[in-house]
């Protein structure tokens, strides 16, 4: 696997069906941009700035604030796949003393807005630029469009504000594997993957027990019973639903959306006959073959036990992975691994142990 910096590579692939395109202008001519999905993952987490995209060009970073490059000569905008006529789901957040929180949501002090993100929504629609007055108590604010601003009307504190649109999976879990709905109690396990969401600052955050009503373990064996149900939780006084389906979290109450995946974990895994499985290496860059591990330099989301897992249950097809900064296809029948930002392919092998 390539010991890149970022992601991403110019390219112009068509893109799968989906809502939005993000793309970069190169010279007079505006070409998408390839795994844009990873772009629009990060854009919708309130509290991410930017991001550092690879082109064929150099590193470029895009600040989501202004939605602008470093480069003046190079431009970045976020277009809209919708069908005329329908809207995208908008969140409305601003910087509290520790978090980003949605208009709507209680504050650090426990005391809610009277505004939600559909109302800050429909007062911008009206007027971009201009700006509008609510209350959160007895205290009045102003939200001003143009800078970004909200302002408190008594102290003249001043706090930034962000409009992100909701996340929404169009990819699934990542490595999950085939699990019959069907399934009986006794052939449950409740080891072997982990769960996450996307934390606040575009970071992925185990489900634990002692901060949530489920951990990875019991979530897993939910799952299990119905991989295409859904699961209700609780994180201190806030309920959740996570929807395993489209691997997606919840708030019940303010309706903000986190992305959700599914990952071998082979610290937990249990199989009687480890140590005999089969190894599966790639052919790194240096022309060394390399195995699939979920520690060291790569931080792989796979190894050699779940590919051989995939394998055993599939033998002509492939799966997803991702490392700290690229997304990979392992096609079982190719013996091939692609990165799916630059291309490039490197062979794959499994030796019998």
């Amino acid at each position: 696997m390539e010991n890149e910096e970022e992601f991403n590579h110019l390219r112009g692939n068509p893109v799968n069906e989906k809502h939005y395109e993000w793309q970069l202008s190169v010279g007079q001519q505006w070409l998408r941009i390839d795994n844009d999905h990873v772009i629009e993952t990060h854009y919708c987490q309130p509290g991410a700035r930017g991001i550092t995209i690879n082109t064929q060009d150099g590193p470029v970073f895009i600040d989501f604030d202004k939605l602008q490059t470093l480069n003046a000569a190079l431009r970045v905008q976020r277009m809209s796949l919708l069908p005329q006529g329908q809207t995208e789901d908008v969140g409305w957040y601003f910087r509290d003393d520790q978090l980003w929180r949605e208009y709507g949501s209680q504050t650090s002090s426990m005391l809610a807005s009277s505004v939600s993100s559909s109302d800050v929504e429909h007062q911008f629609s009206l007027n971009p630029q201009g700006s509008f007055s609510f209350t959160v108590g007895s205290t009045g604010y102003t939200l001003n469009f143009s800078t970004m601003t909200q302002t408190n009307c008594s102290t003249g504190l001043r706090r930034n504000v962000r409009r992100r649109p909701k996340f929404v999976s169009n990819t699934g879990s990542l490595c999950s594997t085939s699990v019959s709905p069907a399934a009986s109690s006794s052939q449950l396990t409740d080891g072997g993957y982990k769960w996450e969401f996307m934390g606040e600052e575009g970071q992925w955050t185990e489900y634990q027990a002692h901060v949530c009503s489920f951990g990875s373990a019991a979530i897993e064996r939910q799952y299990q019973l119905n991989p295409r149900g859904q699961l209700r939780f609780t994180i201190k006084r806030h309920s959740y639903t996570l929807d395993f389906s489209r691997m997606q979290q919840v708030n019940d109450k303010i309706g903000t959306v986190r992305a959700v995946r599914r990952t071998a974990d082979c610290g937990s895994l249990q199989n009687s006959s480890r140590g005999t499985l089969p190894r599966w290496q790639f052919k790194d860059i240096d022309g060394m073959w390399k195995d699939y591990s979920r520690s060291g330099q790569y931080q792989c989301t796979i190894s050699s036990q779940d590919i051989e897992l995939q394998y055993q249950q599939d033998p002509s097809g492939s799966m997803m992975f991702t490392t700290n900064n690229f997304s990979y296809e392992l096609n079982l029948a190719a013996m091939t691994q692609r990165n799916l930002s630059t291309n490039t392919t490197r062979s794959v092998r499994r030796l019998n142990q």
